[in-house]
């Protein structure tokens, strides 16, 4: 379907003041993030318990499928924008995290501990699951940096309800995610491991149907720009839209081998790093105008900053998930077993959706004296900061015998609101300080960076690397370990926090009024790192 046949946007059905084709990405996207938070939370608990990784090896293996995740849209967005469109993009993307989360769902043989100390693991079984893993994040990278682009386009320039639609889609990603850490969790955790999968699998199958379903309700949006040049024979008879898909399937044998070398994804991103950072002084000494280069150089130095909050905050799904397996008590008087550790991860989106409405308002409140952006992250790197610090406390406040587990709910409370202070806002800022021509360039670097900030998560984590014998872990060797790493990155966003707001009227002053503008924040945002164009 093209644009040319398209309906007039005032013969479209609508549902609850909003067209029809909201509730379809919404609850595509819904499906979507229960897919992956499921598949998410139960990563590295399936590395270390089932194929007996040791803690580095998880997390690394952890950070570089993260790291990848978040790069690969960068591409995506591009073949869709430039090429595909978005509605064949996201089916596309639809179809691999299809075929990816039902390969995860393949177990193979535990990893077992020989008598000479070595372990002995299903090496067919783990290819097969890297192979999986190379599905979802080919997956992700088409379908993550679109789908809330056809949000956008289902309205027209100026609808006054473009906030409120996003602000339902977006709480999609809250429900999925929540879901997951209760199903998934639960499944894979009492169940087997290829039912917490399994059931992530499921999710992406209604997803994909939902979305193919409905795309009927899309009103001709997120179509191909050139239709014609699409599908016109380029090379060998193909056509342009069967390469992109040809060479994308053949570019799972590079992330399928990427993913099992960290080296080689930490290598990647220091050179992409670096590249970036030398072509954004480039373009400020030499292309730019002085507001224009002061704004751009103020938008890097909250980038940079933004990779120290989601370095922390990421550590939810290894080194915290860890620590609340083996060193929580995870007991209640209501129930028989002890609570399925993935459970916690559920408390961000639920801290979410409780908070997000109140903030959103606070900030409307003050008017004038709304906090800059600087102010924003600066607050954001403090509590999470505070979070770790929290934990911190609960491990030195047991000692003797497990951690209460009010001080891990404490401490996604913490993680919740910096995530509130700083998520809404940063791509945002990326659109209002970029110089017009590098504006594209600028947000595949905001990725870039969050990709890096999950590779360097990792690399944290490994500080508290806790030997495991035999499948036992000694509870107080793991309370010692994760005290200090917890201690460190309390430090870690405390200082970063407290140097931010520091510079933040210096930053305020680069940016030339652009901070006075009045930002509105989404009330339901969960992952506002997702491009809305």
């Amino acid at each position: 379907m093209s644009n040319q046949t398209a309906l007039p946007s005032e013969t479209q059905k609508e549902l609850f003041g909003h067209p029809v084709g909201l509730y379809v990405l919404f609850f595509t996207e819904m499906w979507e993030r229960f897919s992956f938070y499921g598949m998410k939370a139960l990563l590295i608990f399936y590395l270390v318990k089932y194929h007996l990784f040791s803690d580095d090896a998880g997390n690394l293996l952890v950070g570089s499928y993260a790291a990848l995740v978040y790069a690969l849209p960068v591409f995506g967005g591009y073949l869709a924008d430039k090429y595909l469109g978005f509605r064949k993009a996201v089916t596309f993307g639809a179809i691999m995290l299809v075929l990816g989360h039902i390969g995860m769902a393949y177990e193979g043989e535990s990893a077992k501990l020989m008598a000479d100390g070595t372990i002995q693991r299903d090496e067919s079984a783990l290819q097969f699951f890297y192979f999986s893993l190379s599905l979802i994040i080919l997956g992700v990278g088409f379908l993550k940096a679109n789908i809330s682009s056809i949000v956008g386009e289902l309205y027209k320039k100026g609808d006054v309800r473009r906030d409120s639609g996003f602000t339902i889609f977006y709480m999609g990603i809250n429900i999925g995610s929540a879901a997951a850490t209760f199903i998934c969790g639960y499944l894979g955790e009492n169940w087997g491991w290829g039912y917490g999968f399994g059931a992530a699998g499921i999710g992406m199958i209604l997803g994909l149907a939902t979305f193919v379903w409905g795309k009927k309700y899309f009103m001709g949006k997120g179509e191909p720009k050139d239709p014609e040049a699409l599908a016109k024979p380029v090379f060998l008879g193909l056509n342009t839209e069967k390469i992109i898909y040809g060479i994308s399937i053949l570019s799972l044998l590079v992330i399928w081998q990427m993913v099992q070398r960290h080296s080689v994804v930490e290598g990647l991103l220091m050179v992409a790093g670096a590249g970036s950072l030398i072509y954004i002084v480039w373009y400020a000494a030499t292309k730019s105008t002085k507001i224009e280069r002061n704004r751009l150089i103020a938008l890097t130095i909250l980038i940079l900053f933004s990779v120290f909050f989601w370095a922390l905050f990421e550590q939810a799904y290894t080194s915290m998930n860890l620590f609340a397996e083996r060193a929580m008590d995870r007991s209640v008087s209501f129930m028989a077993k002890p609570i399925p550790t993935a459970w916690y991860l559920s408390l961000n989106a639920i801290f979410i959706v409780l908070f997000a409405p109140i903030f959103a308002w606070l900030w409307v409140k003050l008017g004038k004296r709304n906090p800059n952006a600087a102010v924003k992250f600066g607050l954001a790197l403090l509590f999470v900061g505070c979070g770790f610090g929290a934990l911190y406390m609960g491990i030195s406040a047991a000692e003797i015998g497990k951690v209460s587990m009010i001080w891990i709910v404490l401490t996604y409370l913490f993680h919740t609101w910096g995530e509130l202070c700083l998520s809404p806002v940063g791509l945002s800022y990326v659109t209002k300080l970029s110089p017009l021509k590098i504006t594209g360039f600028m947000m595949g670097v905001w990725f870039l960076a969050t990709a890096g900030s999950e590779y360097i998560a990792s690399l944290l984590a490994n500080i508290a690397s806790v030997p495991n014998v035999a499948g036992v872990i000694d509870l107080e060797v793991s309370k010692t370990a994760y005290s200090t790493l917890f201690e460190k990155l309390f430090y870690i966003g405390i200082i970063s926090g407290v140097v931010l707001l520091a510079l933040s009227p210096i930053i305020k002053k680069m940016m030339h009024g652009i901070d006075d503008e009045a930002v509105e924040m989404d009330a339901s945002t969960h992952e506002i790192e997702t491009p809305i164009n």
